[in-house]
């Protein structure tokens, strides 16, 4: 059984890029991922073409430039997570993925804005001795994701492959609020007004 697409959605993106190569590399990862967009905050207006995106993300899924932080505009419900090494932030590992998130990282040469961390939802810092390219944390922080929102097979204790496929998924009867059942509704909906009735 193959594995099945993580439930919601999530994008990612960087405040204060000013590297093409790396949104490249950024967003030919995120477009592999499955993200749902991907965005740059207050970044250099130098970027230019972005030649490592050899997938061509900017035509399979929406790109944002929003200029600072006060002019996100992030969908409703959508949580902004911080990806920045601080004291206080949750270790990835030990993180639980919102269901609809949009993650943030710094510059190459920073860290994100205390504007940007003011915003956040949730800080979470990946577990390394110091700071790494920012496409390569991107790539970590969406594989993690993935990794833990999908369905994949049980992995096993010992090396190497699976010992069982992932199992099917069984689906549920329906649910109703009311409590009636559903050829209940049906028959409802179906049944005439009496004759004696009449509309006013």
């Amino acid at each position: 059984m193959t594995s099945k697409p993580p439930r919601g959605y999530f994008a990612i993106g960087v405040e204060g890029l000013s590297k093409p190569g790396n949104l490249g590399n950024l967003m030919r990862t995120a477009h592999a991922f499955g993200a749902a967009f991907a965005f740059t905050v207050d970044a250099d207006r130098a970027l230019g073409r972005t030649g490592s995106d050899t997938s061509r993300s900017a035509q399979h899924m929406p790109y944002f430039a929003w200029p600072s932080v006060g002019e996100m505009d992030l969908p409703a419900g959508c949580k902004l997570v911080g990806v920045e090494l601080l004291d206080d932030a949750v270790e990835l590992p030990s993180f639980g993925h919102p269901l609809r998130a949009a993650y943030v990282l710094g510059s190459e040469a920073g860290s994100l804005s205390p504007q940007m961390v003011e915003r956040c939802d949730h800080v979470i810092k990946i577990p390394t001795a110091f700071c790494i390219n920012v496409a390569t944390a991107g790539a970590i922080v969406m594989y993690d994701r993935v990794r833990t929102m999908g369905r994949f097979a049980e992995r096993p204790v010992a090396a190497g492959a699976p010992s069982e496929d992932l199992a099917a998924h069984v689906h549920g009867k329906p649910r109703f609020r009311s409590g009636r059942r559903p050829e209940t509704i049906f028959q409802a909906k179906k049944q005439p007004p009496d004759a004696g009735e009449r509309r006013e």
